[in-house]
């Protein structure tokens, strides 16, 4: 296997062009590799300025888990903190999660965001949005967002090799005239469902809203950790 390292967006698209497959940690599918085969060429983002990036409101595809700090809002980083063992996140990366993997752990964080992702094609890169992402499989080059006012995040503890856990993530942002809104993510099982409500009246308001929507559909132990979520996020912005 050939493993080109571009380090610009045009090397990147003529790695494309020639049909070489994108990998990350590759912590997904080595194991596949060794048994069916490795791909003549592969490519990594590793080296490309746009796909490392980690600030307040960007966060690159090629960047592995364990780098995921401080910079960026605490649910993106309490949901990486949370990807498998130590190894792993040193090893897996932003894209391989979101794009590669039927778990998705970072998923919920980046929708409670609103995050917008830039993805590379065979002409340019562009704007799209997560669910463009992971419906077309697209290759990722960063993720982008507005910083909330706050955030929060939930991971249910789980047995290994067992159902996925419950994840709630939650993040609150302003629009600009003095209101707010709350937006969570809930992944049960290998579903992930979003949702929005207002939150200047308080935690019963959202509980009351997000009720109506299809949360109020998820199974009563994964609405008790919701409400409890919610409690939490909108209490703490009488604080702030």
């Amino acid at each position: 296997m050939l493993l080109r390292l571009p380090t610009s967006v045009s090397e990147a698209q003529e790695c494309m062009a020639e049909g070489a497959v994108a990998i990350g940690g590759a912590t997904l599918v080595w194991a596949t590799w060794q048994r069916d085969g490795f791909p003549e060429l592969a490519m990594s983002l590793r080296n490309l300025p746009e796909a490392t990036a980690v600030a307040p409101e960007t966060l690159g595809a090629a960047v592995v888990l364990h780098r995921i700090d401080e910079r960026v809002p605490e649910v993106l980083r309490r949901a990486a903190g949370t990807v498998g063992t130590g190894a792993v996140r040193r090893t897996a990366t932003v894209g391989g999660n979101l794009v590669g993997s039927s778990l998705r752990c970072l998923l919920p964080a980046a929708l409670v965001l609103d995050a917008r992702a830039t993805v590379l094609g065979p002409d340019r890169a562009y704007e799209t949005d997560l669910a463009e992402v992971m419906a077309k499989r697209h290759l990722l080059l960063s993720l982008g967002w507005r910083t909330p006012i706050a955030s929060g995040y939930r991971k249910q503890p789980a047995e290994a090799g067992g159902p996925p856990p419950l994840v709630v993530a939650t993040a609150v942002h302003a629009d600009g005239e003095g209101r707010h809104r709350l937006r969570i993510a809930v992944r049960d099982g290998y579903e992930v469902l979003s949702e929005s409500a207002p939150c200047d009246a308080g935690a019963d308001e959202v509980l009351g809203a997000l009720e109506r929507t299809d949360v109020g559909a998820l199974p009563p132990g994964a609405r008790d950790v919701v409400r409890e979520q919610v409690a939490d996020i909108v209490g703490s912005l009488t604080d702030r």
